[in-house]
C-alpha cells in the first residue's frame, strides 16, 4: 500500500470525567477520529483508505464518487485528492450548484470537479447502467458510492477496532450501515456493538448491514437503535444542539449534530435510562465531520 495512505493511529480515548457517570460506574471514552487527519476526517478517512489502494491497484487515476452539496464525503474527497494529487469527480444533487455553500467552495478549492444532476438523474446512483455509463464516460476513474460504504470502506473501519483498550461496548452514529459493520466485523465477540441511526425509518439498514458483515448474519452481539433520529436525516432540535454546545464547553468535546452529537445525545439518555449495568465500559466513536456546523451555520440553523 501506498505509504502516503496509512492512517496514523494516535488512539486518543478521551475519557468523559462526570459525576453523571462516576455515580452509576460507567466508564465512557470517546475515540477520537475526528482528530485523525486535519481535512480527511475521522470514518471518511477510514473508508477512503483501503479504496485508495485498490484504485491505485486497478491503475485508476481518477476518483468519482456521489453527495449532496453538504456531504462530508464529498468534503473528504476533495481533501483527499488534493492531498494525493488524485483528480476526483463528484457528483452532486441538484438541480443546481451554490457557490456560495462552504462544501461546494472547499471542494472547488481543491480542483474537485462538479457535476450537477437534477434529482431524478440522482436517484440511479446505485442502478448499474447509470454506473456503467459514467464508467465510459469517466473511463480513468474508480467509482465510489455515496457515503463511501463498499467492502474495501469495511476493511478500514474494522481497523479502528484493533487501536482501542478493553471495553464491553462499542457505540457509532449509523448513516450508510458501513462504519457500523466494519466495527461488527472487527470486534470480539464478546463485545457490544451499537448502531444509533440517524435519519428516520432506518429499520432497513438491518439488513444493509447484514449484506456487508459476514459476522452481523451470524452473532447477535450488535443491535441498531432507530428511536434517537430526532425527526430524521440532517434534523435536529434545540435540545440536541444545546447538549452538543454543553458537551463542548464542559468536556472540550466538539460535536456536530448531525452526526456525532446525535449518537452522544443518544448515549447519554442510555446512560440516564440505566441501559448499561454498572462497571460497564463503554467506547463512542466520534466519526468527524465537524466541517458540517460551517454548512448548518450557513443555512441558519445554528
Amino acid at each position: 500500500m501506498h505509504e502516503t495512505f496509512k492512517i496514523d493511529e494516535n488512539n486518543q480515548i478521551q475519557q468523559i470525567d462526570s459525576s453523571f457517570l462516576k455515580k452509576r460506574n460507567i466508564y465512557l471514552g470517546i475515540k477520537r477520529d475526528d482528530l485523525l487527519h486535519p481535512l480527511i476526517s475521522g470514518n471518511k478517512w477510514r473508508k477512503l483508505k483501503y479504496n485508495l489502494a485498490y484504485m491505485q491497484k486497478i491503475n485508476k487515476t481518477e476518483l468519482l464518487t456521489f453527495g449532496g452539496a453538504f456531504s462530508n464525503h464529498i468534503h473528504a474527497c476533495a481533501a483527499a485528492g488534493k492531498e494525493f494529487n488524485i483528480k476526483t469527480h463528484a457528483i452532486i444533487r441538484g438541480p443546481e450548484l451554490d457557490n456560495n455553500n462552504p462544501t461546494i467552495q472547499f471542494a472547488k478549492h481543491c480542483g474537485m470537479n462538479l457535476h450537477v444532476v437534477n434529482r431524478i438523474e440522482y436517484r440511479k446512483r446505485h442502478d448499474t447502467e447509470y454506473l456503467n455509463a459514467l464508467q465510459e464516460r469517466f473511463p480513468n476513474a474508480y467509482i465510489i458510492p455515496e457515503g463511501g460504504t463498499n467492502e474495501h470502506a469495511l476493511l478500514g473501519c474494522q481497523e479502528l477496532v484493533q487501536s482501542l483498550p478493553e471495553h464491553n461496548y462499542l457505540v457509532c452514529p449509523t448513516g450508510s450501515g458501513g462504519t457500523l459493520a466494519g466495527l461488527i466485523e472487527g470486534s470480539a465477540s464478546t463485545t457490544q456493538v451499537i448502531g444509533i441511526a440517524v435519519l428516520k425509518q432506518a429499520e432497513y439498514l438491518n439488513e444493509e448491514i447484514k449484506k456487508l458483515s459476514a459476522r452481523a448474519n451470524n452473532q447477535t452481539n450488535w443491535q441498531l437503535l432507530t428511536e434517537f433520529h430526532d425527526e430524521g436525516y440532517g434534523k435536529f432540535s434545540p435540545e440536541l444542539w444545546q447538549f452538543c454546545q454543553d458537551m463542548g464547553r464542559t468536556h472540550n468535546l466538539p460535536l456536530e449534530p448531525i452526526y456525532s452529537g446525535k449518537m452522544m445525545y443518544a448515549l447519554w439518555q442510555l446512560i440516564e435510562q440505566d441501559y448499561f449495568p454498572s462497571g460497564s465500559k463503554i467506547i463512542a466513536v466520534h466519526t468527524g465531520g465537524l466541517q458540517g456546523l460551517n454548512g448548518l451555520k450557513y443555512r441558519g440553523l445554528i
